[in-house]
């Protein structure tokens, strides 16, 4: 019974505090752990409204805006587009803190349901973070030791990422080895009847394959190890294919292939450092 109170107090505090809020963080994240001096750096929104959150890039927003309007024109040339720097997207329902996560893996959008929980650890340090009061949190998490700072002032059970369970939003969160962190910038207020659009709904090329968080980690390791799979399994299907350059000739399928097997290969020997470390193991 006071579980349930407490869910439904937090559900309160979502309706009355949380509908169409946009939580901007910015997102710090180290790619190389052998080269932790090499940051970078994106802009993450956090829209939260009266049915659940939405957590992406504020790059990849604008790009999927371009992306839509360009298939409802049955335009195919997608060059010039950013896409940022982080694909992916997180989406969470209220009260029950569902959590679904999409991601591209080269030409097959996922969409990841996670079950897993967060046994948060409340500590009583507390600290300025900008404006706001906030304390202290730890959690283990997807092979990462997280430190939150949350406040009470902002009574949302959320966070950037999949972070969420404090009582109050999450304003900072950094992970031990100080290689992955976000830090709440900006609170921006959404129109009234405003509702954030899943990627569920999105268009892509090809259909969405749901899956859950185990199922997904095989297709990861899959897919670095075998970056090319779906160009070879259309080639060796006989299907007709013909890939041009900018100026219109045509391209060697096979040469295509290696150089992309082996600019795969050095990429992952530098994005050695994923925010969910478990991905790798």
């Amino acid at each position: 019974m006071k579980r349930m109170i407490i869910g439904m107090l937090s559900f309160l505090s979502i309706i009355t505090y949380a509908q169409n809020q946009r939580f901007i963080y910015e997102y710090k994240f180290v790619k190389d752990s052998t080269e932790k001096s090499k940051s970078e750096t994106e802009l993450m929104v956090l829209d939260a409204t009266k049915i659940g959150s939405k957590f992406y890039s504020l790059k990849k927003s604008i790009a999927d805006s371009i992306h839509q309007d360009r298939l409802q024109k049955k335009v195919k040339d997608f060059s010039g587009t950013d896409w940022g720097l982080v694909p992916d997207v997180v989406e969470k329902t209220y009260p029950d803190f569902k959590i679904e996560f999409f991601n591209m893996l080269e030409m097959d959008k996922y969409k990841v349901t996670d079950k897993r929980k967060l046994d948060w650890k409340i500590l009583p340090n507390k600290e300025k973070i900008g404006e706001l009061s906030a304390q202290k949190a730890s959690v283990n998490f997807a092979g990462r030791t997280w430190t939150a700072w949350f406040a009470t002032d902002i009574p949302i059970q959320d966070g950037p990422y999949k972070f969420h369970g404090l009582p109050g939003l999450i304003v900072k969160l950094e992970d031990k080895t100080q290689s992955h962190s976000f830090v709440l910038k900006e609170i921006k207020k959404l129109p009234a009847d405003y509702q954030w659009k899943s990627d569920n709904d999105i268009k892509s090329l090809n259909a969405t394959i749901p899956l859950d968080e185990i199922k997904y980690k095989k297709q990861f390791i899959d897919f670095r190890n075998n970056p090319a799979k779906s160009l070879r399994q259309i080639v060796s299907s006989n299907q007709k294919i013909n890939i041009i350059d900018m100026t219109g000739k045509p391209l060697d399928i096979e040469k295509l292939i290696k150089d992309k097997e082996r600019a795969a290969k050095e990429n992952n020997a530098r994005d050695n450092n994923v925010l969910e470390l478990e991905l790798l193991k």
